[in-house]
């Protein structure tokens, strides 16, 4: 196959994409957010299907990869609805993100920078047993604003991911169907024209 500009930057981007997820992932598994835990588990067997089409030429697999970038864009547009509590969202007591398994909120919740964690005594009644019910204080950023920067972050590489997919795939496409015009008289059986001879061979025979 020829020369695609975009491809060395698709891998980038799928790279970073990688990278961005699997810190995300790791910070989701402490927080007990299942629901993100699922989807990013997810999009990093989709960025390695679409890293592998990209590295091979296999457009379907760079398709397949676009496609479910616009899922991945909508999902976390949700989350960060999510953390604004935009509409009837409201990040205290909808626990969607735990699939209403348990309270646990983002992790970035109590080890936000500069936060400072207190136990409150007695918990209220309503408190789970396995629960300890505290404050948080002194945080100089909000735990949603976090979750929401994150999101963002995985907006604009999904963004960028799209367009250099179409474009890739576009080019991979163009390509393959000029080796096809090329081959075709093979495909045809195609021969040149060639030279007979109109002498006729006669046989010649020697006196002793």
């Amino acid at each position: 196959m020829g020369y695609c500009s975009g491809r060395g930057t698709l891998i980038f981007i799928c790279g970073m994409q990688l990278v961005c997820v699997l810190e995300r992932q790791i910070f989701d598994f402490l927080g007990y957010q299942w629901a993100p835990i699922l989807a990013n588990f997810v999009h990093i067997i989709i960025v390695i299907l679409g890293l592998f089409g990209t590295i091979q030429y296999r457009p379907r697999y760079i398709t397949g990869y676009a496609v479910w970038l616009v899922l991945w864009v909508t999902w976390n547009v949700f989350v960060i609805c999510f953390y604004l509590e935009a509409g009837d969202l409201s990040k205290e007591t909808d626990l969607i993100l735990t699939f209403n398994i348990s309270m646990h909120r983002s992790w970035w919740m109590e080890n936000g920078p500069g936060c400072t964690v207190t136990s409150v005594t007695p918990a209220p009644d309503w408190a789970p047993e396995d629960h300890r019910y505290i404050t948080v204080s002194g945080c100089l950023l909000e735990y949603q604003y976090i979750e929401v920067a994150h999101s963002s972050l995985q907006i604009v590489l999904a963004l960028a991911g799209f367009i250099y997919a179409c474009y890739v795939v576009k080019c991979i496409t163009e390509e393959e169907d000029s080796f096809d015009f090329i081959g075709g008289f093979d495909s045809y059986g195609y021969q040149g024209p060639q030279k007979t001879s109109h002498l006729q061979l006669q046989p010649m025979y020697m006196s002793k």
